[in-house]
């Protein structure tokens, strides 16, 4: 089992900026994806960026003005983002699963942390 505790979001101003952590801790072994995602009410839950140990990728809405980054030591995720729209309230999750050491790919859900970015 892997537990995923997300935080630092909040209410800032269209324009503005948020960075998102995540801690992973449990039973984690090398090589895995973490990630986040984001729900918006009457959506579906969708990419925002995903990090492997060789590869990063980004959500098409997302444009260049996030930045997704990892500490394998501290097995953390950050999230920095920047030049938010003013899309109203968002609920990122963060999210992992192993790489090798698990064939059924078991993903693993923060409980989810709130955003809001007003006009």
């Amino acid at each position: 089992q892997v537990q995923l505790v997300e935080s630092g979001g909040g209410l800032v101003h269209a324009g503005g900026s948020l960075r998102l952590s995540c801690a992973a801790s449990g039973r984690i072994f090398s090589y895995y994806t973490m990630g986040w995602y984001r729900q918006t009410p009457g959506n579906e839950r969708e990419l925002v960026a995903t990090i492997s140990e060789t590869n990063t990728r980004y959500g098409d809405f997302v444009k260049g003005r996030f930045t997704i980054s990892r500490d394998n030591a501290k097995n953390a995720l950050y999230l920095h983002m920047n030049s938010l729209k003013a899309e109203g309230t968002s609920v990122y999750y963060c999210n992992f699963h192993h790489d090798v050491s698990d064939p059924l790919r078991t993903d693993y859900w923060g409980q989810g942390i709130q955003d809001t970015v007003s006009s």
